[in-house]
């Protein structure tokens, strides 16, 4: 297939952002907190916000980020027209000042930095992936944009990442999980972000135009059980490859093809279904070097092998070369080393070597389990179509990332829930990624931004969250900072990467990752730790908190 140039598909991409994420794509309460802000004449205040997500999806030791391009693109294009302004009017309260509008009107991400992780990384919970700083009330109106950016891209990423490491290196995955998307967002962005996830192939046509990713289908059992005989094949002839030769009698080169198969095999002539012959002819003459048929509609064994096998030697003979079948119900991994021994059985019979590489195509609702027991069985499946559990993420909805004030004014800010797994971490900061001696990661520390940087070789002392006060100390190999500055001054300030390249990225970042992370049953958990400064800072404010309930009785 032909794909869109990368300039292309960067143009295709923005117009796309801003029609699927104009501004108003956003909660309601987002433009009253910008309001009161704005009323109140703290909208000009430097804050800072922080979004990451409080749990590992899919009980598993790993996520990968994924959304940063789009998220991008919104903040680039991020700008209200006047038809935006004039629906706002008619929604927001009454007692809104007018002047609002007009300040709105004016609003862009100029005075916006992002700095975060860069899209395709393996990242854990609780990381800082991305550090949003501005304008108050600026920042404070991209929370739900981002947020939706980010969450379901991360999260069918990493599903994907899971189904390619359930699936092995070598087997091809194909996508296939637009009619079961939720909408058809859904599935362009699952479309998109699977393939980045590990997936090699999609079946979505609009997906392939857009992000550049290679399109592949078959057929569906409709177009099979919509022919009954072979009266509905037409034209009843193909020409040969070597076009010097007149078309051929199709039909009945299939029959004494047939026949031939029948009595290789011992089968039934009588078991055949016709109207299957009919489509799969039809299917050949009409894409002779693209024959790959789903042979399941009646019966494989009795018909629809034997039928495939019998158009694929015409095609064969003719000088084309057929792709393979498609088995799309019952036990796949029996079936297809029943499908392989025929293969290899015609191929030595009729002395025709290509006919024993023709590749095997599995679909049957297949999840992350039964993608793992189909890798531990022997089977001869080349290709493995998913749809419903890769795309809705059936085992997790929801990665649940949040978007969380760290700092306004300079001063850090802290919320401190009845429910500790919902307090934050105050203050503007930095992430490092520690490396061992063989060039596995093994310790994030979240740093307070001023803080100088771990050395490679030093000793590090620090907190490991959801350890209570236990202090651990390391020495890392390597070090690396997790985060850049990727947009400023209304411009993304890194190159932005296309869906291949960030692709290529998650798999460079899972290399590295340690088994025992990688792990998709109970997997050993990654630590993420605090500095001391930073843990100080923790406790301090939590001490002060504390003390700060009189102010009621102060003069």
């Amino acid at each position: 297939m032909a794909a869109p140039s990368s300039s292309t598909c960067g143009g295709l991409m923005e117009r796309s952002i801003r029609e699927r994420v104009p501004p108003l794509l956003t909660d309601l309460y987002q433009f009253t907190m910008a309001y009161a802000y704005w009323r109140a004449g703290r909208h000009q205040e430097h804050a800072v916000f922080e979004l990451f997500f409080r749990d590992i999806p899919f009980g598993g030791g790993f996520s990968l980020f994924a959304g940063l391009h789009d998220c991008l693109l919104f903040l680039r294009s991020f700008r209200f027209t006047d038809e935006d302004v004039e629906f706002l009017r008619s929604v927001m309260p009454p007692a809104t000042d007018p002047a609002f509008f007009q300040f709105l009107r004016c609003l862009d991400c100029s005075g916006v930095t992002l700095h975060s992780v860069p899209e395709g990384t393996v990242v854990f919970a609780r990381v800082p992936l991305m550090e949003v700083a501005g304008p108050l009330a600026v920042v404070q109106l991209l929370e739900t944009s981002l947020l939706c950016l980010v969450n379901y891209a991360s999260l069918v990423c990493t599903n994907a990442a899971r189904f390619r490491l359930a699936a092995g290196p070598k087997r091809k995955l194909l996508e296939m999980g637009l009619r079961r998307a939720q909408g058809p967002d859904g599935g362009l962005t699952a479309s998109r972000y699977t393939h980045i996830g590990g997936f090699d192939l999609t079946s979505n046509v609009q997906a392939g135009f857009l992000f550049g990713i290679p399109v592949a289908g078959t057929m569906a059992h409709s177009y099979v059980t919509s022919f009954t005989s072979l009266e509905e094949v037409w034209p009843q002839t193909l020409v040969p490859v070597n076009r010097d030769h007149n078309p051929v009698d199709i039909i009945s080169l299939t029959k004494g093809w047939l026949s031939r198969v029948c009595e290789l095999l011992g089968a039934e002539p009588g078991k055949i279904h016709e109207g299957e012959l009919a489509a799969f002819l039809s299917y050949a003459i009409a894409y002779p070097q693209n024959f790959l048929p789903v042979i399941d509609s009646y019966s494989v064994a009795c018909s629809g092998l034997l039928n495939f096998c019998a158009v694929a030697l015409v095609l064969f003979e003719l000088g084309y070369r057929p792709v393979g079948v498609r088995l799309d119900s019952g036990d796949l991994c029996r079936q297809s080393l029943t499908v392989r021994r025929v293969f290899r059985l015609c191929s030595e019979h009729f002395s025709i070597p290509d006919f024993d590489s023709l590749i095997i195509v599995g679909t049957n609702n297949i999840s992350e389990e039964s993608m793992t027991e189909l890798n531990s069985k022997e089977n001869e499946i080349n290709v493995v179509g998913i749809g419903t559990h890769l795309v809705t993420c059936t085992k997790q909805p929801s990665l649940g990332c949040v978007y969380k004030l760290v700092e306004v004014r300079g001063r850090p800010r802290m919320k401190i829930s009845e429910d500790p797994e919902k307090s934050t971490v105050p203050g503007r900061k930095a992430v490092y990624r520690l490396i061992d001696a063989e060039g596995h990661p093994f310790l994030d520390v979240v740093c307070l931004a001023v803080e100088s940087p771990p050395k490679a070789g030093l000793p590090l002392s620090c907190y490991p969250l959801g350890c209570n006060s236990t202090t651990l100390s390391v020495t890392p190999a390597q070090v690396t900072c997790l985060r850049q500055e990727v947009f400023s001054k209304g411009q993304v300030t890194q190159s932005l990467c296309n869906a291949a390249e960030t692709r290529a990225k998650v798999q460079s970042s899972l290399q590295t990752l340690h088994p025992r992370h990688k792990r998709l049953q109970e997997p050993d958990s990654y630590t993420v730790a605090l500095s001391e400064k930073l843990h100080s800072m923790v406790k301090e404010i939590q001490k002060r908190s504390g003390n700060d309930t009189n102010f009621l009785l102060e003069n």
